[in-house]
């Protein structure tokens, strides 16, 4: 393993093939705010180019994932100040480019955009003790990272309306029954699964993974034709790639394929 401190408000490490962030604003539950997204995005596209990473892990801490925006900074903004200065679309959509596996590590709450970002990555997985909610409304706000459009899409239109209206907090066993959870384990055990899931995709080929993530992410952005087709140019592409013609090779070999991510 190694670690890096480059920003006080994320801590990153290297666990062989898989990137760790970690959200580092404790005293606020995390609250994020540009300084910390700034510096998530610039870990997200580090840990995207470089070569030996295969997969990337977000946490944050036993009481937070993160509990939102930082209300406080936000409070005397106007429109223009948001308008012109690229508010969430500057540095939250950074996660948009990453192209390898993100998976999210949710312990304690995710509120407001700490829940959208968790939504943002391809794969929850929730300690016991994780809590969602959106509760923007309280505030006559609207969940504007992306809430009112990944969450129906998550979870339906009707659960998602009742979260975004009323400010309803899931517990995490309710956050799986919604699917808008991966699974859910011990708090003990979370960031020793959430490690070991990782580790798990980061040893699958690099361009296979990107692959699939490329074609889920479509299932939501097209129709189904358009979906299955490019679902199946993304399959013919693959017999193009080293890597599938050792994972079948060695299969019939009954042996672990040796992937060169290529």
């Amino acid at each position: 393993m190694s670690e890096s401190n480059a920003s006080s408000t994320i801590l990153t490490e290297t666990h062989g093939r898989v990137g760790l962030i970690r959200l580092n604003r404790p005293a606020q539950l995390n609250a994020l705010n540009d300084e910390l997204m700034d510096a998530l995005g610039a870990a997200l596209l580090s840990f995207d180019a470089n070569a030996e990473i295969g997969a990337i892990l977000i946490t944050g801490s036993d009481k937070a994932f993160a509990a939102g925006a930082d209300i406080p900074v936000m409070a005397d903004w106007s429109y223009m100040d948001v308008f012109q200065s690229g508010f969430i679309t500057r540095n939250w959509e950074i996660i948009r480019q990453v192209r390898k596996p993100v998976i999210a590590a949710v312990a304690g709450f995710a509120m407001g955009g700490g829940c959208e970002l968790a939504l943002a990555c391809d794969i929850i997985l929730a300690g016991d003790s994780a809590k969602f909610a959106l509760p923007e409304i309280k505030l006559a706000m609207l969940p504007g990272a992306g809430g009112t459009q990944r969450l129906p899409r998550a979870v339906g239109k009707a659960k998602a309306m009742d979260m975004c209206l009323s400010a309803r907090m899931l517990s995490a066993q309710e956050a799986d029954r919604y699917g808008l959870v991966s699974r859910v384990v011990p708090d003990t055990e979370l960031q020793a699964t959430a490690l070991k899931l990782a580790t798990q995709i980061a040893g699958y080929s690099l361009p296979a993974l990107m692959a699939i993530k490329e074609s889920v992410n479509r299932a939501h952005e097209s129709s189904l034709s358009e979906g299955i087709l490019f679902e199946r140019r993304a399959l013919h592409a693959r017999f193009a790639s080293d890597d599938a013609h050792e994972g079948m090779h060695a299969f019939l070999d009954k042996r672990k394929p040796v992937f060169q991510h290529r």
